[in-house]
Formats: C-alpha cells, sequence, structure tokens
C-alpha cells in the first residue's frame, strides 16, 4: 500500500501534517498512533490464540 507513494509523498505528507499540527503535536500523535497499533496488534494476537484454543478443544 505505501509502495506506491514513494518518498516525495511521504516528504509532502510530513510537511503537511507538521504544517496543520505543528512541531510540538507530532510526537504526542505518534506516540498515540503507536500505543493504539500495539494494542490492536495484542487483540489481534489474542483473538487468534483463541480461536486455535477452540479449534484444538473441539478434536
Amino acid at each position: 500500500m505505501f509502495s506506491t507513494i514513494g518518498i516525495p509523498g511521504l516528504i509532502l505528507i510530513l510537511t503537511i501534517a507538521l504544517v496543520i499540527f505543528g512541531p510540538k503535536k507530532l510526537p504526542e500523535i505518534g506516540r498515540a498512533t503507536g500505543q493504539t497499533l500495539k494494542e490492536f496488534k495484542h487483540a489481534v494476537q489474542d483473538m487468534a490464540r483463541e480461536i486455535d484454543h477452540e479449534k484444538k478443544s473441539d478434536q
């Protein structure tokens, strides 16, 4: 998905984000996004473990 954006596109997106949110807010937004992705990853892993456990108990 991001392979089609390229370096110039990423620089443009970062510049727009810097203008909109300012340099003080960007680290906070990045931290919140990382935390959200981490929680989502853990939730998906827990669901996968639960599904595997159910499959093993049905056999």
